[in-house]
């Protein structure tokens, strides 16, 4: 398990990160609006399991519960801090719904999580069982709005926010890494292969500090993008 102060309660920022007023909207979507969640939406699991099959988001009301209050770090270099969130500890839902499904003999490496906005995360078993990673539902005593990921996204506080995929919609259980994608975007801004902001593991090639300043430069445009997609919720000032 990575151990790592917690940011929540007024101790350091991870290296290279700087506080940001409220908790801008960014995602792949960019300027386009949240993605329409189906009325009957539900998280499909697959991969090595002995068969596929889904979880209604009513379900996990009835799952273990837990209220964390931390911090969401940008791999481009801002942190919006003392986030109050509530859902499920993912280790509580791989434990009582995932593990009994999973295949015979099956040694789980990977997990990849999919949302309705087409943004995938790959996290490894061992990072994605840390006891801090939830299914979120809930944001600041109210439900998830589109701008965070309603209905329920992914909160992983010791990685980079595109690890916490918004609108989750899919769970695959893997046996080994996939494959990266190989598209431009993706050989410039290489995810790292555990994306730990307390290692600074923003680029899977480059140090974490060479990286900072060209980040940093996209954080402007990215933002003022992804603002003209808002759906209004919570306003937030740069700092």
């Amino acid at each position: 398990m990575t151990t790592a102060p917690t940011v929540g309660h007024g101790l350091r920022l991870p290296p290279g990160q700087r506080p940001v007023a409220g908790f801008p909207r960014f995602g792949t979507h960019l300027h386009h609006p949240p993605p329409p969640v189906p009325a009957d939406h539900a998280i499909e699991v697959s991969g090595a399991v002995r068969a596929g099959f889904a979880v209604p988001v009513a379900r996990l009301a009835q799952l273990p519960r837990r209220e964390l209050t931390a911090d969401l770090h940008c791999v481009a270099g801002w942190s919006a801090v003392d986030l109050r969130w509530e859902g499920v500890p993912f280790a509580s839902f791989w434990r009582e719904l995932v593990a009994p499904a999973l295949e015979p003999d099956a040694t789980v490496t990977h997990v990849v999580f999919r949302g309705l906005d087409g943004h995938r995360s790959v996290v490894t078993i061992e990072d994605a069982l840390d006891d801090d990673v939830l299914l979120a539902e809930h944001l600041d005593g109210r439900p998830l709005d589109g701008d965070h990921g309603a209905p329920v996204r992914l909160v992983s506080p010791r990685q980079y926010g595109y690890v916490s995929t918004k609108h989750l919609r899919r769970i695959e259980v893997r046996t080994a890494r996939p494959e990266p994608r190989r598209t431009l975007i993706d050989r410039v801004i290489e995810e790292h292969p555990r994306a730990r902001v307390w290692a600074e593991e923003r680029h899977g090639s480059l140090p974490g500090p060479w990286v900072r300043p060209f980040y940093r430069a996209l954080v402007a445009p990215l933002r003022a993008l992804c603002a003209l997609g808002d759906s209004g919720s919570r306003e937030a000032v740069e700092q």
